[in-house]
């Protein structure tokens, strides 16, 4: 088993009843921490499954057990080049030299802002591509790819799956 962690943002709720907490614990997110922020539930879980499909699916079915209705599943899928660098563990520059070109070809175009100072790239695409380079790792990629699916409306099982991650990249 590995520990995924992620969180669900929810709502449909009031953070104000007694029985608040108690609610998502009996529900089974006792492996969960609940905040309630900018008027959204927030519920961070560390979930031990056999997948990230697995984690994630027990997790939205655990929340709405609660009575809670689920909006999204993060981390966010849209990334600027600083969480880029987070996530992957490299420096804000060598992402930076990635995105313009100068450190090898092919970085997935930005998604979202393309026009603005701030553009922001979909985590899915980057980390496939990171993985291609042998950048990252694997399950990096495979749970950005669930993630972004969940949010898209789509259980995993039920959408196209690719049968491996992106074709490593020669540098």
């Amino acid at each position: 088993m590995t520990t995924y962690e992620f969180s669900i943002i929810a709502s449909g709720l009031d953070p104000q009843a007694a029985d608040f907490e108690a609610r998502f614990y009996n529900a089974g997110c006792d492996d969960a921490l609940v905040a309630f922020q900018k008027g959204r539930i927030i519920v961070d879980f560390a979930r031990e499954a056999a997948s990230v499909d697995e984690a994630i699916s027990s997790a939205v079915e655990d929340v709405r057990r609660a009575g809670a209705k689920v909006e999204h599943v993060e981390p966010d899928p849209l990334v600027n080049l600083s969480d880029i660098a987070k996530r992957s563990g490299l420096t804000r520059a060598a992402v930076h030299n990635y995105a313009t070109g100068a450190r090898g070809v092919g970085f997935p175009a930005p998604v979202a802002r393309v026009t603005t100072e701030s553009p922001l790239w979909d985590w899915a695409e980057v980390s496939g591509w990171l993985v291609a380079k042998g950048t990252l790792a694997q399950d990096v990629w495979a749970q950005a790819v669930t993630v972004r699916q969940y949010n898209m409306g789509l259980r995993p099982a039920e959408a196209p799956q690719p049968n491996q991650p992106p074709k490593r990249l020669i540098a």
